[in-house]
């Protein structure tokens, strides 16, 4: 550890130091070591240093395939944190909804800034996506923000294992909110999942703070207090995808509900979109995207200015186990191109009952500036039935016949497993 961090200077004082100590029993430390040992971390490809040299020129993707270090520590936070439950979610947001949000963004090139930071997943992922579309790795910069300081060490390592610049990474106790560790960055784009529903925020020591343009947030609750951080550290074309509960769509406590009208009347919010439950790892709470955009006049996209796109996703996704779901990669390609092809000019954007509708601030108003995608998307309509009754009929019959024949058969075995013990029935 000591010598990784005398070649990775950016790395001091971040690495564990424990294994020589004593706590750390000797059997756990050999299995640790037999266990590592076994392991043939390679690429995927043949060949010697220069084929992968060549691969990091000529196509980012094989570099990434080349990435054994970087997806094994991923894949042991994803596993920690799913075993951590609640306090799991403190550091590790599930790749699927990260994924999402980067899609959704689309971060090519420029500042890319998040405040609450965790693990650096929010970070790892855009440079994948950059990579993944052929850009260039070094057209981004990546800022960040941590107030745990165990989460800020793991977000250094996973950040130097794949060789990503980490020096505006800023670990401070007091956070975002009272210690801004970035006070002038204006950046291009935001991502971030910020604790749900905050109410240990310092919010009674910040009421005249000028970050509140829009309202002065409720001290019980750091939601739009979030919200309005984000908005403050935005460039004049930014934009910005966050995690927040479904509270925060419709909550008219503590001002709430003005200071989210006057984002919708400043046209500040893009797109919302109702995530399914049980995707996150550390609470049950209902959640949503935000997106939000200082560039609704156009740049590189239509004019879109009074409009807002309410996708109601809670449908998607599959269960990975009895707890927990996630979005397959078919499910944020659903998500992301509708968001795209709705900013497109000539795109192929069209309402889905029941998914997806454009709405208008005028619609907004009428809702009283609550903006739960359900209220504007409505409900699917029913899919008529192409089996006509008989061939229902048919088909249940015969179903109830094999049932009644499994029953039989289940009758049998119960009583001959009952007399083998001196129980007749």
């Amino acid at each position: 550890m000591i010598a990784i961090e005398q070649e990775n200077p950016i790395l001091k004082g971040v690495l564990s130091k424990v294994y020589a100590k004593q706590n750390l029993d000797k059997a756990s430390l050999g299995g640790l070591i037999d266990l590592i040992g076994s392991f043939k971390l390679v690429s995927e490809k043949k060949g010697a240093a220069e084929q992968l040299e060549l691969d990091l020129e000529q196509n980012a993707k094989k570099l990434q395939q080349a990435d054994v270090l970087g997806r094994v520590y991923e894949y042991f936070l994803g596993q920690f944190a799913l075993e951590e439950g609640r306090k799991g979610g403190q550091f590790y947001t599930p790749e699927c909804i990260v994924k999402l949000l980067v899609e959704m963004l689309e971060p090519y090139n420029g500042r890319v800034f998040d405040p609450c930071c965790g693990s650096g997943g929010m970070f790892v992922q855009s440079e994948k996506f950059v990579a993944n579309h052929q850009g260039r790795l070094d057209d981004i910069s990546i800022y960040g923000q941590e107030s745990n300081e165990t989460t800020f060490k793991l977000c250094k390592m996973n950040l130097a294992i794949r060789g990503i610049d980490s020096s505006n990474i800023k670990w401070n106790s007091e956070g975002s909110f009272l210690n801004d560790a970035h006070p002038d960055l204006k950046a291009d784009f935001i991502l971030a999942n910020p604790p749900f529903n905050d109410s240990d925020w310092g919010g009674e020591l910040l009421r005249s703070d000028g970050r509140w343009k829009y309202g002065t947030p409720p001290t019980g609750n750091a939601n739009f207090a979030w919200v309005q951080h984000f908005i403050y550290h935005l460039a004049p074309t930014g934009s910005a995808g966050f995690v927040l509960s479904n509270g925060s769509l419709s909550s008219n406590t503590g001002g709430e509900g003005e200071i989210r009208q006057k984002l919708v009347q400043e046209d500040l919010v893009d797109c919302i979109v109702m995530l399914p439950t049980q995707l996150f790892y550390n609470t049950g709470i209902p959640a949503c995207l935000w997106f939000l955009s200082r560039y609704k006049n156009g740049n590189k996209n239509r004019v879109r200015q009074g409009e807002v796109l309410f996708i109601d996703a809670s449908e998607q996704g599959e269960m990975i186990n009895r707890r927990n779901r996630t979005l397959r990669d078919a499910d944020i390609n659903k998500i992301a191109h509708t968001y795209h092809e709705w900013k497109r000019k000539n795109g192929s954007y069209r309402d889905i009952k029941g998914f997806c509708k454009s709405a208008t601030l005028e619609e907004i108003e009428k809702h009283k500036f609550v903006l739960t995608p359900g209220r504007y998307v409505g409900i699917p309509d029913e899919v008529e039935e192409e089996i006509s009754f008989e061939e229902k009929m048919e088909f249940l019959t015969a179903e109830l016949s094999q049932q009644m024949r499994e029953a039989e058969i289940l009758d049998k075995e119960i009583r001959l497993q009952l007399a083998k013990v001196g129980f007749e029935l």
